[in-house]
């Protein structure tokens, strides 16, 4: 096992720059999950620590040793792949230990290795099948086993569970997770699902426009976004986010947000007279009246069961789209927010209801920028 050191790594096709100065260090043993919508750089930079293709500057270190120029068979990482890249006319143990027979290793070696992988992964039933016998599970199974098999210094693993149903999916995350945690080895991640993400990462690296927005572990993630993309992406819901501005009360600076002045008890007197915009996650809200209280009419409601999702119109003068600064993906109309609020009984659609938050929930940033403001 290694760690892995990434060092300002940049790719290029002609004019369009798809890696921007990408720099990651990856304890040994760590779980890294690069996260992020599709076309930001993520399957991009780990086809080229794989060696599969080429950076157009920058620099690779597995372990002690620069990789950066060495071939991919060379480089000692194994790649779980999205479509599983399995041989069909081969059987599940074939496929295993195909990798090492092409290595010159010998037949007891290669039959101890996937046998004992096969044992990890509970497919010792099925090494005589093909892959068109297996379920998606099984078939995703068989392709980790492809790559412990190798004992490689680290996995790389490019969506492996995308093609996957939603329960196996959450099952699989598990298994991977469990896997990760026996066998010790260095793993980075690729996903756009921010859910696997949290659940799976030791750190998250949250991508955008082949930048990188934010590193860090998932609670400091979810709890001190450094901007408002970041903010947007983890949680699902997502955040909701609101126009505002900092104006000063008898008490201090307050923002005015559903028709009343709220205290915002932070260090931004400095912001006075200053736009900005104001983010609340939907958990936060509260039913019944609370610290900041306001009466509304759900012009929808979503039943999950345990909990309702309330979509609620915000005053006109909180509105307006909220585009963070590079790309359109993110463009949040401001228009309306959606509160989650659990074990509330029936809550009749278009009738009025009071809710409630808690002004210390409250996120802002700078409505330029885009950037956290801190306090």
């Amino acid at each position: 096992m290694a760690g892995i050191r990434i060092e300002n790594v940049r790719k290029s096709f002609g004019v369009l720059e798809v890696l921007k100065g990408f720099s990651l260090d990856v304890a040994d043993g760590e779980f890294v999950v690069l996260v992020g919508p599709s076309g930001c750089g993520k399957s991009t930079m780990l086809k080229i620590l794989a060696g599969l293709d080429d950076a157009t500057s920058g620099q690779i270190l597995i372990g002690d040793r620069e990789v950066t120029d060495v071939a991919p068979g060379e480089r000692d990482v194994a790649m779980v792949f999205q479509n599983y890249a399995l041989y069909p006319h081969l059987s599940v143990a074939k496929n295993m230990g195909f990798g090492l027979k092409m290595r010159g290793m010998a037949r007891a070696e290669i039959d101890r290795r996937v046998r004992e992988a096969a044992r990890i992964l509970d497919v010792e039933h099925l090494l005589d099948r093909r892959p068109k016998q297996l379920s998606g599970g099984q078939r995703q199974r068989v392709a980790l086993g492809r790559a412990i098999v190798r004992e490689p210094q680290a996995f790389l693993m490019d969506e492996p569970l995308s093609n996957l149903d939603a329960k196996l999916r959450v099952h699989m995350r598990a298994e991977i997770g469990a896997l990760h945690k026996r066998l010790g080895v260095t793993t980075i991640y690729v996903t756009h699902d921010q859910i696997e993400a949290m659940t799976m990462a030791d750190r998250i690296v949250i991508m955008r426009d082949g930048a990188i927005q934010q590193i860090a572990d998932p609670d400091t993630m979810f709890q001190h976004p450094a901007n408002l993309f970041v903010a947007g992406f983890i949680g699902s819901p997502g955040m909701n986010f609101m126009r505002s501005m900092v104006t000063m009360g008898a008490s201090g600076p307050q923002l005015r947000l559903f028709g009343q002045d709220v205290p915002v008890d932070r260090p931004i007197a400095q912001l006075a007279g200053k736009p900005v915009i104001v983010g609340l996650r939907p958990e936060h809200f509260a039913a019944g009246p609370g610290a900041v209280s306001f009466m509304v009419t759900p012009r929808l409601v979503e039943s999950l069961g345990s909990e309702k999702y309330l979509y609620v119109e915000v005053p006109e003068e909180n509105r307006g789209a909220i585009t963070a600064t590079r790309g359109g993906e993110d463009d949040h109309r401001g228009d309306s927010v959606i509160a989650r609020i659990m074990d509330i009984g029936a809550v009749p659609q278009s009738e009025p209801i009071t809710l409630s938050f808690d002004p210390s929930r409250l996120y802002l940033f700078d409505a330029e920028t885009h950037v956290t403001i801190a306090g």
